[in-house]
């Protein structure tokens, strides 16, 4: 019985022994190890082996890039405005060793870094110009961090603020002033459409007017060139010049007439025709 206990606890310690000296480290991830409380090596992702007791290994360390949402921030700006800024950070640690022994807590001195480097940048700009100028605050926010958390082991890759939220009554101002630009646009855009429409108008009426009068002008000629090829007789020409002046005073644009001198002629035809004596009819 007593050697079946010796055997059991004797498994036991065995058990325990490989365990504490076999150490398997995932993919992407890393273990500082101390030897009687110094800094010995990093272990690499897959087995490792450790002497138990003597060799402690720390908690894994990520190295795969995290991503950190940091709450809003008030930063006040050049004009004495407050916005809360809301950020977020793109990190990756590259030197386990320094992460561990350079820094004690990596994200709480980025987000303090963070928003110290907001204040100064931000505090150098106006309201307007810090909503219009993100890519810049982020350009800066990335230089600062990356050379302060180099050698904590720590490389920044993004850094991209999310939210830039003035105070409410500075974006009630900046919704009316753009519901005033929208609806004056809108007003010129309607009176530059209108001003169109009355030029296309009356451009359309004097094109049709000219056309119009073009039109009778050509048909006026055909007639004289038909009444002058037939050679008619000079009282039935006077007649035909009579039927045609009518037609031409209905014209809405036919204020001024040229009148061909064939029709001085034919008038003084009618003249004579109607002065004339008719050989029926016997002078008193």
């Amino acid at each position: 019985m007593a050697e079946l206990i010796v055997g059991l606890i004797a498994a036991l310690l065995a058990i325990v022994l490989v365990l504490r000296t076999v150490r398997i480290v995932p993919q992407a991830r890393a273990s500082n190890v101390e030897r009687l409380g110094r800094y010995l090596r990093t272990l690499e992702p897959g087995l490792n082996i450790v002497i138990p007791f003597i060799d402690r290994p720390r908690p894994l360390i990520d190295l795969r890039e995290q991503v950190v949402s940091f709450e809003p921030r008030s930063v006040i700006t050049e004009d004495n405005l407050v916005v809360n800024i809301d950020t977020v950070l793109y990190f990756q640690v590259t030197d386990p060793r320094a992460a561990a022994y350079e820094i004690f807590n990596f994200i709480q001195a980025i987000e303090q870094l963070t928003v110290t480097t907001l204040r100064n940048v931000i505090g150098s700009m106006d309201l307007e110009k810090t909503l219009t100028s993100r890519e810049h605050i982020n350009s800066q926010l990335r230089g600062v961090l990356d050379e302060a958390s180099g050698k904590w082991g720590i490389r920044v890759n993004r850094v991209e603020l999310k939210a830039i939220d003035p105070p409410p009554s500075i974006k009630e101002s900046m919704e009316k002033q753009m519901r005033a630009d929208r609806e004056k646009r809108a007003a010129i855009l309607a009176a530059e459409g209108q001003r169109q429409a009355r030029i296309l108008t009356a451009e359309g009426d004097r094109q049709a007017a000219i056309l119009r009068a073009e039109g009778q002008a050509k048909a006026i000629d055909t007639v004289f060139d038909a009444i002058h090829r037939n050679d008619p007789d000079p009282k039935l020409l006077a007649y035909q010049y009579l039927q045609m002046l009518p037609e031409l005073a209905k014209g809405p644009g036919n204020t001024f007439w040229v009148i061909p001198s064939e029709v001085t002629a034919a008038l003084q035809n009618v003249t004579k025709a109607f002065n004339g004596v008719n050989p029926e009819i016997p002078r008193e």
